[in-house]
């Protein structure tokens, strides 16, 4: 059971981090994580979600809120931060590990916000995964920092990564899209019309996402945008859906 309220040094409610989330220093000034950051790219990927979520007012002022999908929710990090920063929206958090959801169940208890979140253990990859989250849609968005490390590239992460991280929540694959594809064909399904993915990906995926959505137009998913990260690498995209 999470401790409601708790907080970290500066003040500000503190999350539990698996080790998938240790790179992630911190959401939108309102979450932080007893962790060792690497990268502040969940903050980047969250800020992205946020901006795009202030120019769609009819979706902010929906009776509901915007619904969102996480797709391998890890701690929860990323949910629980646009929950805290978008107070009508309504979360799904999904992650094939039972500790995950565990962990995300805990973390919302601790925030306060187990009310706007319905976290299932799922999995993304298998066959027909869709219809198991039917009940909870149609979609607004879908969010999604998936494993997206090029299988022959593992070997190469720095020491501290390979000490803390599972393989698994890093290898996607040959060529690092054997997770992202399985998220775009889900969120075909799942998403309404105009409906947005947003995904943090290896700056080698924009021109190969683009070419896998162009060989699969029955999905009527585009890329539409291509974010650079701090670093000024491509490191995260905006695909939208838009056909019946």
């Amino acid at each position: 059971m999470g401790l409601s309220g708790a907080q970290s040094e500066d003040g500000t409610p503190s999350v539990h981090s698996s080790t998938r989330d240790r790179e992630m220093p911190g959401a939108c000034d309102q979450l932080s994580f007893q962790c060792s950051p690497k990268s502040p790219s969940f903050r980047e990927l969250v800020e992205w979600v946020l901006e795009e979520m202030a120019q769609r007012r009819h979706m902010m002022e929906a009776q509901d809120g915007p619904r969102i999908l996480e797709v391998g929710c890890g701690s929860g990090a990323i949910s629980l931060s646009l929950l805290t920063q978008l107070p009508e929206s309504q979360v799904i958090a999904v992650d094939k590990e039972e500790a995950a959801v565990s962990l995300t169940c805990e973390n919302a208890e601790r925030l306060q916000l187990q009310d706007r979140i319905w976290i299932v253990p799922f999995d993304v990859t298998s066959e027909g995964s869709w219809t198991h989250l039917q009940p909870w849609g149609p979609m607004d968005l879908v969010v999604s920092n998936p494993p997206y490390i090029f299988h022959q590239d593992m070997e190469q992460l720095a020491p501290e990564i390979r000490s803390y991280e599972d393989p698994v929540a890093l290898d996607g694959g040959e060529e690092g899209m054997d997770i992202i594809t399985s998220i775009l064909t889900l969120a075909s399904q799942l998403l309404k019309d105009s409906g947005s993915i947003f995904l943090e990906v290896d700056p080698r995926h924009p021109e190969l996402v683009s070419s896998w959505l162009q060989s699969r137009p029955d999905l009527y998913l585009n890329l539409v945008a291509v974010r650079k990260d701090f670093c000024g690498k491509p490191r995260f995209l905006h695909v939208q859906r838009s056909g019946p």
